[in-house]
């Protein structure tokens, strides 16, 4: 008689998915929203995302996915994304409320209450949100490329980045730049969901783009 899989080992095969961006699970960011498990083993999760643009979508599915297929005993895993209720940062657990809205650090966005927040998934709506450019392009005499924001302040960049800057016209969503850089650089959407996103994040905290929703 085949040995039942058990919620728990279901749950601790979980925690050991871990979100790409930051070093907590897809259990303690609270978007587990169900198990259900059958008399053959047969699992399906259902779960959501922290936004309904979230880049990592297909990362977070396939990590879960490849988790539970490493336990024992479980024949086959089915994932259903659910948006109700809506995730909110509530659903975390306090660990992973501490590590987020903790501490202020000079690379994270501060929300109105005074807590850095670590990443765009927990602010904005990827699907919805469209950067748009600030500040101003100057090449130097030597060559050189430099953005300038609204406090004078210069940043370096290559012509990839300025490109990409240049990009952001208030025209495209952050998913459907993905979805171009994707299709220019003949590169898969999965290998340039975090680089956007990350590049996006660095050139509002240098205030080179603000985004209108």
């Amino acid at each position: 008689m085949k040995a039942k899989v058990t919620e728990q080992q279901v749950l601790d095969a979980l925690k050991q998915c871990m979100d790409p961006e930051i070093p907590l699970s897809v259990v303690d960011l609270g978007l587990i929203y169900g198990i259900d498990i059958d008399e053959e083993n047969n699992i399906k999760i259902r779960m959501t995302m922290t936004t309904p643009g979230c880049p990592l979508h297909n990362t977070l599915v396939r990590d879960v996915k490849r988790a539970l297929n490493k336990v024992e005993g479980i024949k086959d895993v089915s994932v259903e994304i659910v948006w109700d209720p809506p995730w909110t940062p509530e659903r975390m657990s306090p660990e992973a409320r501490a590590k987020i809205f903790g501490a202020r650090s000079s690379n994270m966005h501060t929300s109105p209450t005074g807590h850095g927040v670590r990443s765009l998934r927990f602010t904005i709506d990827l699907e919805k949100s469209r950067p748009l450019k600030q500040g101003q392009f100057m090449r130097q005499e030597d060559g050189s490329l430099v953005l300038i924001n609204d406090l004078g302040q210069g940043f370096m960049v290559n012509d990839a980045l300025l490109e990409f800057w240049n990009i952001c016209d208030g025209s495209k969503s952050i998913n459907e730049i993905i979805d171009e850089f994707s299709i220019k650089l003949r590169l898969p959407r999965i290998e340039l969901e975090g680089q956007v996103v990350n590049l996006v994040q660095q050139m509002l905290d240098a205030r080179l783009l603000k985004v209108d929703s």
